[in-house]
């Protein structure tokens, strides 16, 4: 009842044998709070007041628990929040996806009160990613099951001087019913009064736009059955004990499903096909769908295919993707406000990346950093929401921020500067990829010893995955190179990747490579330099596209130019690659003897010791689809012999490499003529050799050879294992086709 706490206080105290002022020095409490509590003007104290007061009065736990009970029984206990008082904005009605997200939420909400914490979610992301829109979203749905009222407090955490908690703390008591004058003056009191007002309510409490955790941490319940949701541009990763919830952009359907519900059913499925364009060119991304449909419902004249034309200029999409005070640019524009003036510098320049994701060293080779200041300013992005990070190491724009991060480089940097920035990040990336090429040459491997690099190159497994991995970077720097005619420079890196290429032959991009260094060795009016290339690009054709007719052509061609040269060698080369074009089609045999047999002799005569057996053992296989497979087996043996000659020379990698292929196809041909103990034997000797310079695919097939050359012994539990690794390795190598065929030969063994 109103003003028992005081009495029992006065009658406690009395029986202690205590005065007000003692009871004050004991406790810690104040003379003046003392006796606002006996006189009835403070009826229910904070719980760790009356706990220091207990515990000066030396109470037994059931007068402590009836002391508790009376304060507990004062305290201003409001059915729900005031009307009008922190209430949830709006919802547009036409919320669509995030179904994981609001099952999550759904379930997070049926755990509270059952635990001893109270449930605290996080929602974070990028500018428009639709973070107040989940939280208020989840917050209708979850109405039933917090019937002591919903709060909502746009906690502006963008603005320069974001309020602070003891302002929030005000404005939610206020909406709990306490009266201004009761609101404590100290802020970690007025955080304890919230707390406790909540321990007892299920009440769901929505803190929007959070600057960052010392904002937040003083407004989350300790206990209680109710839950906190709170949204941010910030992961709030400091925060202890809550749930991260962090959202990406819209899948390409869902957005498409965004921008029908707001421009109506009927416009969306007049033009599906534009709808789901317009949606890739928001980026997926809910403000900038919203913003697009906002512009065509209010201009119901409009096309959707007008407007994807509009939205097709990149340099005008920013621009075009503005409604009213909605506006992308202005969204993103906040979140840069916020960055260190290093972190707004790489913010920019990042935008020169030509590749959708980027490592650590890139960024630090254009912001001009050392890798821990990089890694920190990309971090200091990413907890922005100005960047992603899918996985470690690896960073990533949303298609519209890298708009947003041009358009702040065009603006804020001179041209002299972007140039700069472009050049150092492109010279660097040439290098970097001229290095790593070099790791698969069999005379050359790994860096020299006083090579520094901000990237690791220790290892043919790490230059490989840099090569994959910034692929796309490092082409892109290839044509810039050539572009700015840099020849020399496009020639050296396209030679680099000479023997690596064969490693990634799935790559997409080595007819490109080609085509650039063929044309830069035309420039420098270098012919053989030129044929040397234009047989790169045959390869590359041929075995990378398909395009045979095309690679015999480009192999001819270099052919031409080494005669006008007289070099004897690259005529050579441009007959195996020629030959190479013609080897699975069965109409050009002939063609195909010839050009193997001129190139084995041509390579012979200009004394290349590497090449001359990699024509031969083409030859060989023309002779066995040609049906001779007799003088096959004959060229092969004596190929082996003369290779296995230690006075034969040349590189010990190739020489190895050239004796395992010999060896494959000397089983091969056996395997022809039926003679299986003989074709497990060479398959066998040639596999040890391959291992000096292992090809995936060219282990595969000697594999497969050895597979079929045992199972013709009549050995079918060795068959099977042989055929397991072959498919493995077609595995590996990407190569579907022939896994499948392998999987076939496994399935057919008894």
């Amino acid at each position: 009842m109103a003003g028992a706490f005081g009495p029992l206080l006065r009658d406690l105290r009395q029986s202690a044998g205590l005065t007000i002022e003692e009871l004050s020095h004991a406790s810690g409490v104040s003379v003046r709070a003392i006796g606002n509590m006996e006189r009835g003007r403070s009826r229910g104290p904070q719980q760790r007041t009356v706990e220091a007061l207990a515990e000066a009065l030396s109470l037994g736990d059931d007068r402590r628990t009836e002391l508790d009970e009376a304060a507990r029984a004062g305290r201003p206990r409001p059915s729900g929040p005031l009307p009008g008082a922190c209430e949830l904005p709006r919802e547009a009605g036409d919320f669509t996806g995030r179904e994981p997200e609001l099952a999550l939420l759904r379930r997070l909400a049926g755990r509270a009160g059952t635990g001893a914490s109270a449930v605290v979610a996080t929602i974070s992301g990028t500018a428009g990613i639709g973070k107040t829109a989940l939280a208020v979203h989840a917050a209708g749905l979850l109405a039933d099951l917090f019937p002591d009222g919903r709060l909502y407090v746009d906690l502006r955490g963008m603005d320069s001087l974001p309020p602070g908690p003891g302002a929030v703390l005000s404005r939610l008591l206020k909406a709990l019913g306490v009266a201004e004058q009761r609101i404590p003056g100290d802020e970690e009191e007025r955080a304890g009064f919230y707390r406790a007002l909540l321990a007892d309510r299920r009440s769901l409490v929505v803190l929007d736009n959070a600057a960052d955790e010392a904002q937040v941490r003083p407004l989350l319940p300790a206990s209680g059955a109710g839950m906190t949701i709170v949204t941010s541009r910030r992961t709030l990763a400091g925060l202890e004990g809550v749930r991260q919830i962090p959202l990406a952009q819209l899948s390409g359907e869902e957005a498409a499903g965004l921008l029908r519900a707001i421009v109506g059913e009927e416009r969306g499925r007049s033009d599906p096909g534009g709808v789901a364009e317009l949606a890739r060119l928001c980026g997926n991304l809910p403000l900038a769908v919203r913003i697009t449909g906002n512009r065509l419902q209010s201009r119901p004249a409009w096309t959707i295919g007008q407007l994807v034309e509009r939205l097709g200029d990149e340099g005008r999409r920013l621009e075009a993707l503005a409604a009213g005070d909605l506006a992308v640019a202005a969204a993103f524009a906040l979140s840069y406000r916020q960055l260190s003036g290093a972190a707004r510098a790489a913010f920019r320049r990042l935008a020169l990346a030509a590749a959708p994701e980027f490592g650590v060293p890139l960024a630090a080779v254009l912001a001009e950093v050392d890798l821990a200041e990089a890694e920190d300013t990309l971090e200091e992005l990413v907890e922005l929401g100005l960047l992603q990070s899918p996985y470690a190491g690896r960073h990533r724009f949303h298609d519209l921020v890298r708009l947003y991060a041009r358009a702040r480089l065009e603006q804020e940097e001179s041209a002299e500067a972007r140039q700069n920035a472009r050049l150092r990040m492109e010279t660097w990336l040439l290098e970097i990829a001229l290095i790593a090429g070099r790791w698969f040459e069999p005379d050359h491997g790994a860096p020299p010893p006083e090579w520094r690099s901000l990237v690791p190159l220790g290892s043919r497994e790490e230059a490989n995955d840099w090569l994959q991995t910034e692929g796309t970077a490092w082409l892109d720097a290839l044509r810039s190179a050539a572009r700015r005619g840099e020849h020399a420079t496009v020639v050296e890196v396209a030679g680099a990747m000479y023997w690596y290429s064969d490693l990634w032959r799935r790559w997409e991009h080595w007819r490109e490579v080609f085509e650039l260094s063929s044309g830069a060795a035309r420039a420098m009016g270098d012919r053989v330099q030129e044929a040397v290339q234009l047989n790169q690009l045959s390869w590359a054709l041929t075995v990378c596209e398909g395009r045979t007719e095309e690679g015999e052509r480009t192999a001819l061609r270099a052919l031409e130019l080494a005669r006008e040269a007289g070099d004897v060698r690259r005529q050579g080369w441009a007959l195996f690659y020629a030959g190479y074009a013609l080897r699975t089609d069965p109409d050009s045999v002939d063609r195909l003897l010839d050009y193997t047999r001129r190139s084995a002799d041509l390579l012979l005569e200009a004394g290349d010791l590497e090449g001359y057996p990699q024509a031969v053992t083409s030859h060989t296989g023309a002779l066995r689809r040609a049906g001779l497979v007799a003088e096959a087996v004959e060229r092969n043996l004596a190929l082996v012999a003369t290779l296995r000659d230690p006075g034969y020379g040349g590189s010990t990698a190739i020489v190895s490499y050239a004796l395992g292929a010999a060896l494959t196809h000397l089983g091969t041909d056996y395997l022809a003529l039926g003679r299986g103990p003989e074709a497990v034997d060479a398959f066998r000797q040639a596999l040890p050799e391959l291992r000096a310079f292992p090809i995936a695919s060219t282990l595969a097939r000697t594999q497969r050879g050895l597979g079929a050359a045992l199972r013709l012994a009549g050995r079918p539990e060795e068959a099977r294992q042989a055929l397991a690794e072959a498919l493995r390795l077609f595995e590996e190598f990407g190569d579907t086709d022939q896994a499948a065929e392998v999987r076939e030969e496994l399935d057919g063994i008894g």
